[in-house]
């Protein structure tokens, strides 16, 4: 691939900017930003194809399988490091640096090991690699892969000019958006995908593109990435950098992990007003609406929330094929924040890096990594069977499989115990369409699955990436319908169980006045958590749950409820 570098511009890059710059603008950077805003400041290495792909174009998703991980050698070693060493166990990790050998230095001192590692010797201004690097895209869905670059929004050459170094490493073909009428600002910390067309952003695109229509910018992003939808939601009050990854993460297509603090606390108003506003307008890529699992962000250690503390959160984490890494600061919290994740990412190998050290300069583990995915995926779209009361007929398992080489077979294996093999079934193929059934199961069962598609070069991939040991599960028992009309419901409230003192089982009814993500558990007194009777969203309404302890013994119990902002706890007593 042809590239045309300037040595001028290389030397200004390497000489002239500091290693060390914060995420956010310097007041010294301030009227180069608004060039670049403007369009007065351009990227100082070209490319021979400033162009869109004359090709339809799939932006892949952060869960899908990758072939490296890209981070920038400068601040926070210690962290970096600790990356590394995680990341090189799944995949190739490329480093930007200036300076190889002290990195290996510095690895090996630390006791991680030179192994799948490869560097990229290149000028660079910071550590942000999430914000400048390049975005993986597939022709055609699931064939070659390329880079798209767009320009960074900040006024750093050396950063803005890395995914042509590592495009040139890698001999991928790269697309810019820096010529009209495809020029667009923007950054990598604002932007999420379901690797399925659909992206999410804050409106900071739209202000860092002032000479654009929404339509004009949405057109872009289409031809170079293959969105068919952009969703972008309002900036938030306290967040000074509005990125989206800093209180918001897609776990998979229908699937949002959203930051949540308390009530009327720091940017929580705009977050929940941003999350109802997504809620209430769109589906997900299939048709359903989306499910919400929500993450405490932690205040500092005096117990501060921003903006009288730096913006600690728990949603600036990376997918490395099997690895999820989660940025953690020594605090109580990190213990929930990681069973969060292990509860809703069943199989990953879930760690936590303490980013206490970084946090003050508004970013995390996301905001230092970037993914490369692998040159040929294969591609499994599947919209997963969610919880059903059916036991007459089987469930349908129905998934779009696609790879460059061809699908020489499709595979369905389903269980109902965790410890039990899998059921193996060969699922039928209409074009790109794959389905097999899981046979009828009776009330009260769960059922975990996954697909497996073998490509005709040989290569297998998995849906989830983590089975077998990860799965999708779901369970057949009675579905509470909505009872009565809502309209009458004017606010949340979570009854006393019926019967109470009870033995063995009990109802637990709650009503809710608006659409939201819902979780309905129950605790034992040391705090430990012994059901999870509800965990999906819900429309507004009144619900009755049912609670069988017959494999508890005699106590207190407390039942918990939270849905959008509410949050209640009620005490019940089981006596055998």
């Amino acid at each position: 691939m042809k590239k045309l570098f300037l040595l001028l511009a290389v030397l200004f890059c390497s000489n002239s900017y500091a290693q060390d710059l914060p995420k956010g603008l310097l007041p010294s950077e301030m009227d180069a930003y608004q060039k670049l805003i403007y369009g007065n400041f351009n990227k100082v290495i070209t490319t021979d194809d400033p162009n869109p792909p004359g090709y339809p174009v799939r932006t892949m998703a952060e869960w899908e399988q990758l072939q490296g991980l890209t981070i920038t050698w400068t601040s926070y070693t210690t962290i970096l490091r600790q990356i590394v060493d995680y990341a090189q166990d799944e995949c190739m990790v490329y480093i930007v640096c200036s300076d190889s050998n002290s990195v290996k230095t510095f690895l090996t001192n630390g006791g991680v090991p030179l192994v799948n590692l490869k560097f990229v010797i290149a000028p660079f201004n910071s550590v942000w690699c999430r914000d400048y690097g390049p975005w993986s895209v597939y022709r055609n869905t699931a064939d070659t892969t390329s880079f798209v670059d767009w320009v960074y929004n900040r006024p750093r050459p050396g950063d803005d000019a890395t995914p042509n170094y590592l495009a040139t490493t890698l001999g991928i073909n790269l697309f810019t958006t820096t010529v009209e009428p495809n020029r667009l600002v923007n950054t990598g910390g604002n932007f999420m995908v379901d690797g399925n067309g659909t992206g999410f952003a804050s409106k900071l695109v739209l202000e860092e593109n002032p000479g654009k229509t929404e339509a004009q910018i949405d057109g872009i992003m289409n031809s170079y990435m293959g969105l068919t939808r952009y969703i972008k939601m309002n900036t938030l009050p306290y967040d000074g950098i509005h990125h989206i990854d800093m209180h918001m993460k897609l776990l998979d297509e229908e699937t949002l992990l959203v930051g949540q603090y308390p009530n009327g606390v720091a940017d929580g108003p705009q977050i929940e007003a941003n999350l109802q506003y997504v809620l209430s307008n769109f589906l997900t890529c299939y048709g359903r609406p989306y499910k919400v699992v929500r993450i405490p962000m932690p205040p500092s250690s005096t117990g501060q929330y921003p903006p009288a503390s730096s913006y600690f959160t728990y949603t600036n984490s990376v997918f490395v094929n099997k690895t999820v890494i989660v940025p953690i600061y020594g605090f109580a919290m990190d213990t929930t924040a990681l069973r969060i994740y292990r509860e809703n990412l069943p199989g990953y190998r879930v760690v936590g890096i303490n980013c206490a050290s970084m946090i003050s300069a508004s970013g995390a583990i996301h905001c230092i990594t970037k993914e490369i995915g692998v040159y040929n995926p294969i591609f499994i779209s599947h919209k997963y069977q969610r919880n059903t009361d059916v036991t007459n007929q089987p469930y349908q398992i129905k998934s779009y499989i696609k790879s460059k080489s061809g699908i020489a077979n499709a595979k369905l294996f389903w269980r109902t115990d965790t410890l039990a093999a899998y059921n193996e079934v060969i699922m039928s193929a209409v074009g790109d369409t794959f389905t097999a059934n899981i046979p009828a199961r009776p009330l009260g069962t769960d059922v975990y699955y996954y697909i497996s598609a073998t490509a005709n070069d040989g290569r297998v991939t998995n849906k989830p990436l983590t089975a077998p040991t990860g799965y999708t599960k779901f369970r057949v028992d009675n579905l509470t319908n909505i009872s009565g009309n809502s309209s009458l419901i004017d606010g949340y409230a979570l009854n006393q169980n019926y019967p109470n003192p009870f033995n063995p089982a009990t109802k637990i009814n709650f009503s809710i006045p608006e659409n939201g993500y819902v979780t309905l558990k129950v605790f034992d007194v040391t705090g430990r958590e012994v059901a999870n009777l509800v965990n999906d969203f819900k429309f507004a309404g009144s619900y009755t749950y049912d609670f069988s302890a017959s494999n508890l013994g005699s106590g207190v119990y407390f039942y918990k409820l939270e849905s959008n902002n509410f949050s209640d706890v009620k005490k019940m007593l089981l006596v055998k």
